[in-house]
């Protein structure tokens, strides 16, 4: 069976939480694609060109995952690719309440699409964009919650908000 997931996010920036739960989701299924959200309720630092430009560059060995793009609904995009589920890392019980609000909505928009759980490393059950962002932006170190090779590029984003 070939089976296609999708890993979406708005990755503002990317973490190693992300990308921790990318590489193991792509251990587990044949294709998975990295979908970056056009969220009109967030103020972005990246572009979405940057988000999805930063995702392919920490994504780009691992040799079945795809970074794309997308704007509308989730469960719709889903249906109209061929997508069989979506993985959702979990870092506490807050982020289960909204997820499963999540994943019940989008099966009843979609009854075909599946939502699978990975919870997050111990290293990173606390990390989130948002705390990046504000630590960066304080002049904090974040080498240890973004990838090394786009560590530089956040920090230099971050220092100028």
């Amino acid at each position: 069976m070939n089976k296609t997931v999708i890993c979406p996010g708005s990755f503002d920036p990317v973490t190693l939480g992300h990308l921790d739960i990318v590489t193991r989701a792509s251990k587990l299924f044949d294709r998975v694609i990295v979908g970056v959200l056009v969220n009109s309720s967030k103020s972005p630092i990246f572009s979405i060109e940057e988000r999805i430009e930063l995702l392919k560059e920490v994504t780009g060995h691992l040799d079945n995952v795809e970074v794309v793009g997308f704007n509308g609904l989730l469960a719709q995009y889903c249906e109209e690719h061929g997508v069989d589920a979506i993985v959702k890392g979990l870092r506490a019980v807050t982020d289960f309440e909204y997820e499963f609000q999540m994943a019940l909505t989008n099966k009843k928009l979609n009854p075909n699409l599946e939502t699978l759980f990975l919870t997050a490393e111990a290293d990173s059950m606390y990390l989130s964009s948002s705390m990046v962002r504000e630590i960066a932006s304080m002049g904090g170190d974040i080498r240890n919650f973004v990838p090394a090779c786009i560590h530089d590029r956040i920090v230099e984003r971050l220092k100028k908000n």
